[in-house]
C-alpha cells in the first residue's frame, strides 16, 4: 500500500484558468476509501455540480472497485457529496450561476489523519488561443532552462 496518495487532474490547468481553490472533504463508503488508499482513483474527467438542495457533488469521479470487497463493493462512477462550509458553498454557487464558471477537482489526496480530501477549483474555461499561449510559454521556459543549464556547465 502506498503511503502518500496524491492523484492529480493534469488537464485541469491546461483547459481551465483557475480563479480560486478550496479543500473539501468527500463522503465515501468503506470500500471506496480502501481503493483510494491503494491509488486506484481518477479525477481526470470529473466536474462538480450543485443539486436542488444546494449541496455540492463531484460527478464522473472514477474509484475502481476494491478487489477484496465482495458483494459489498461500491459503484465506480457514483456521485459523491463534497463537504464544505455553508459560506463557501453559497459563494461557489453564486459564482457558478452568475458568471458561468465551473468547479473542477484539481487533486485528490489523503491528509495526515487518513481522511480523503479533494482540492477543487473555481475555473473559467480557456479558449483555443489561450491554450496555444500556454504551450508557447511552456516551450520557451523549457528552452531557457536548457540554455541556462548549458552555461552552468
Amino acid at each position: 500500500m502506498q503511503k502518500n496518495i496524491n492523484i492529480k487532474n493534469r488537464r485541469a490547468r491546461f483547459d481551465y484558468e483557475i480563479l480560486d481553490t478550496y479543500t473539501a472533504g468527500i463522503v465515501l463508503g468503506g470500500t471506496e476509501i480502501k481503493s483510494i488508499r491503494l491509488g486506484k482513483a481518477s479525477i481526470s474527467q470529473s466536474f462538480c455540480e450543485f443539486n436542488d438542495k444546494g449541496e455540492l457533488f463531484v460527478i464522473n469521479m472514477q474509484i475502481d472497485e476494491y478487489s477484496y470487497g465482495g458483494h459489498y463493493n461500491h459503484k465506480p462512477k457514483a456521485e459523491r457529496k463534497l463537504l464544505l462550509n455553508r459560506r463557501e458553498l453559497k459563494k461557489l454557487q453564486k459564482e457558478v450561476t452568475t458568471s458561468g464558471n465551473t468547479i473542477i477537482p484539481l487533486n485528490l489526496f489523503i491528509n495526515d489523519r487518513g481522511l480523503a480530501k479533494v482540492n477543487i477549483g473555481l475555473a473559467k474555461g480557456k479558449k483555443l488561443y489561450d491554450k496555444r499561449d500556454t504551450i508557447k510559454d511552456r516551450d520557451s521556459k523549457r528552452n531557457l532552462d536548457r540554455i541556462k543549464k548549458g552555461f552552468n556547465n
